[in-house]
């Protein structure tokens, strides 16, 4: 293996070409790897969603639940499968091992459903199938508001959705708050009756006269033309003008029994900013883009379009995490090059500023080695990898120390530079490499780390060994031939001559400084061998104490102060969607009140799609409000803003709230999660009631929740079908 090092400082322009490579390569690709908070970790959850419209939760069970469970079975890899069954549509969530293939695993569950579709009611909308990715969610929301009509602000909104879909690095683009248009048909019964005309018969007026016919082609003899019949009505007037009925006198058309207009959807959620009615377009972007540069260029051509909207149009930029990343990652790098520095001084002041240059040398190629190499593995730089970077800089410098140090003694005895650095490099390889393998094997046992926490951790030892790994050539191939170029002896110093000699063949007591005092204190204490293994031990013992006494618990990430929150308003009973909408804007009014929060947006209706298991919306969930903080230099801690928070809405009748903090690290839900499972729906939910009743009352516990069907009222039609023959009437009339 010494060999690499004597080929090295015999092919002196081949290493000085590989370095200069790898500083341009590592600046390169510092310069381009994407940056963003968190690692992009695979969650191994796949959900399939299954929708028929007004059919209710027993019969989402029965037709949509049971049979895609047992077409999902078959899949290979699954751990657990958890469904749920709501009014109008059903979820099936599939959780695999961490481990799994993503892409194979998508293709059997996709094709296991389309297999089921064949047990499916035929009026089942076609499922979905959806991976679940953290790196999915919206990265900024740019919310409009302000006094113009609706339809003005939702054309302002989908125009800017068109540009900046543009954008390379954004994937989607959806506007929370829009309506569909529809051309809406006001019958006149009266007038309907006074041509005898039935609602049947209108309504199969305006179905055959809309349909998207093909009439294929006609061949003449002399050519082939293509035959096109218009029969998909396009505007309001292809409406008015359709006929209902012909007479030999007249032609009845949909203008003489009914009125057409243009008008939008009846809302079911509404949206909300600061009190003013609003929508948002929340941006994502796509998997492994520079979410710094994403979030810069989409400012950009809001602020662009912004100046030829109207004057009463406001842009509110939300949950920008751009601004956190950037700081974030500024701050880390400056105390990068804070320890670098310290670590430069101490180096210069123990071997000298010639020889502390050489080694800090280490410490900028080593990184840009290990830039260069993350960038072509196709990982981000994220808060794991830069606390890695700096974790790494004390250490990374001592094999180029151990390299240098060896250096300076053979110069001293009358080496040359050249022939120094290469007997230090040869001597000095297997000390090297063992103590560079040593502390890459304390972190590799965090690689065997199971689950979605050791994914996400991984990160953190892989930057490590990298680093470590770069830092040990360096050492051993840059470093000597560098110092053979710029390395020069130091001066003639025969005391310090001496204590080389004294520490290699004479007495340790003729060692000046700090070293002969380390060297008497370890010749004592090697005739006292009693004594140091009891103070050893007592030491362990003094620690372990120490820690179970003051011991104040154990935290996965250390609680941060967020710059945003999330309130979850839940309410239960037969709710329309204007009740929920003034339910959240009351709650919405009272959170005003608390300072410290800089913008509120509030939106209300929709319906959960997540199971508790995994963390997500309550099911009694009628709305949320989200909260952008101020600066934390402008107010007082976010522990304090939410606490007041639940203060204010602890009391409000029927309605529950619950305050949110963002996550750090993966996703993981709630703190406490117990599953009860049973064969007998009755005992499971007189079970899940009883745990909920002792879960609530223990003080220590808050937003405690569960997954038991939400009590309501509901119309059930019971239909006499003799009866109903009678009069020509059947359960679909």
């Amino acid at each position: 293996m010494t060999r690499i090092v004597e080929w090295a400082v015999g092919n002196t322009r081949v290493v000085i070409a590989t370095i200069v490579v790898v500083i341009v390569a590592g600046l390169l690709a510092f310069m381009n790897i994407p940056k963003e908070a968190d690692p992009d970790i695979p969650i191994p959850v796949i959900m399939v969603q299954a929708a028929y419209p007004g059919i209710s939760p027993e019969d989402s069970e029965r037709l949509l639940v049971k049979p895609l469970e047992t077409a999902l079975r078959s899949v290979e890899g699954i751990k657990t499968m958890t469904a749920r069954a709501y009014s109008g549509f059903a979820i099936v969530i599939l959780e695999f091992d961490v481990n799994f293939n993503k892409q194979k695993a998508l293709e059997d569950v996709r094709a296991q459903v389309d297999e089921a579709r064949s047990l499916l009611p035929q009026e089942t909308d076609p499922p979905t199938v959806q991976e679940f990715n953290t790196s999915l969610n919206p990265v900024i929301a740019v919310s409009l508001s302000g006094a113009v009509p609706e339809r003005t602000l939702l054309k302002l909104a989908r125009d800017l959705k068109d540009e900046i879909k543009l954008v390379p690095t954004v994937l989607d683009v959806d506007i929370g708050g829009d309506r569909k248009e529809m051309l809406e048909i006001v019958i006149d019964p009266a007038k309907l009756e006074s041509f005898g005309i039935s609602q049947q018969e209108m309504f199969q007026a305006v179905s055959n006269n809309n349909r998207l016919i093909a009439a294929g082609l006609i061949d003449t003899g002399h050519g082939s033309f293509a035959v096109k019949v218009p029969g998909v009505i396009a505007n309001a007037g292809d409406l008015l003008n359709l006929p209902i009925r012909s007479t030999s006198n007249a032609t009845i058309t949909l203008s003489d029994v009914a009125q057409v207009r243009r008008t939008f959807y009846d809302p079911t959620t509404y949206s909300r900013i600061n009190g003013q009615p609003s929508l948002r377009l929340d941006v994502t972007k796509r998997i492994g883009a520079n979410i710094i540069a994403n979030n810069i260029a989409v400012r950009n051509i809001v602020d662009k379009a912004a100046k030829t909207w109207p004057a009463g149009v406001h842009v509110t930029y939300l949950f920008d995490n751009s601004t956190d990343i950037r700081d974030q990652l500024g701050s880390l790098s400056d105390s990068i090059i804070l320890a670098v520095l310290l670590v430069m001084i101490i180096v210069v002041a123990a071997l000298g500023l010639r020889s502390g240059l050489l080694v800090g040398v280490a410490i900028p190629t080593s990184f840009l080695m290990a830039f260069m190499i993350l960038n072509s593995l196709g990982l981000t730089l994220n808060f794991m990898i830069m606390f890695a970077m700096l974790l790494a800089v004390g250490i990374l410098v001592d094999g180029a120390i151990i390299v240098v140090e060896y250096a300076d003694r053979k110069m001293t005895e009358g080496h040359k530079p050249r022939e120094a650095f290469a007997q230090a490099a040869v001597r000095m390889f297997w000390p090297v490499v063992s103590a560079t393998l040593t502390m890459i094997g304390a972190f590799l046992p965090m690689l065997l780390w199971p689950g979605v926490a050791g994914k996400f951790m991984s990160y953190f030892p892989i930057t490590l060994i990298i680093i470590l790994s770069a830092s040990m050539v360096v050492a051993l191939i840059f470093l000597p031939v560098l110092g053979g170029m710029f390395g020069k002896a130091p001066p003639p110093d025969p005391q310090h001559e001496q204590a080389i000699a004294a520490s290699e063949t004479g007495d340790w007591r003729d060692i000046p400084g700090v070293t002969g005092w380390y060297a008497h204190m370890a010749e004592r204490l090697t005739q006292r061998p009693g004594l140091v293994i009891a103070s050893a031990a007592g030491i362990v013992v003094a620690v372990l104490g120490l820690f179970i006494v003051f011991n104040n618990g154990v935290e996965f990430f250390v609680d941060e102060d967020p710059g945003y929150a999330q309130v979850f308003v839940s309410a239960r009973g037969n709710l329309s969607a204007a009740e929920k909408r003034d339910i959240v804007m009351g709650i919405a009014r009272i959170v005003q009140t608390v300072s410290g929060i800089r913008d509120i947006t509030a939106s209300s209706g929709g319906q959960s799609n997540s199971l508790n298991s995994q963390g997500g919306v309550p099911v009694d969930n009628i709305g949320r409000l989200g909260l952008e903080l101020k600066d934390y230099r402008e107010r007082r801690p976010a522990k304090q803003i939410e606490e007041e928070i639940r203060t204010k809405t602890a009391n409000i009748p029927g309605v529950h709230v619950e305050v949110r903090e963002p996550q750090n690290g993966p996703p993981t839900g709630k703190d406490v999660m117990i599953d009860v499972s049973s064969d007998n729906y009755s005992a499971l939910a007189q079970v899940t009631g009883t745990v909920r009743t002792h879960m609530d009352g223990l003080s220590e516990l808050r937003d405690v929740e569960d997954t038991r069907p939400l009590p309501g009222i509901e119309w059930d039609l019971e239909i006499n079908r003799e009866l109903a023959s009678r009069f020509g009437a059947n359960a679909q009339s």
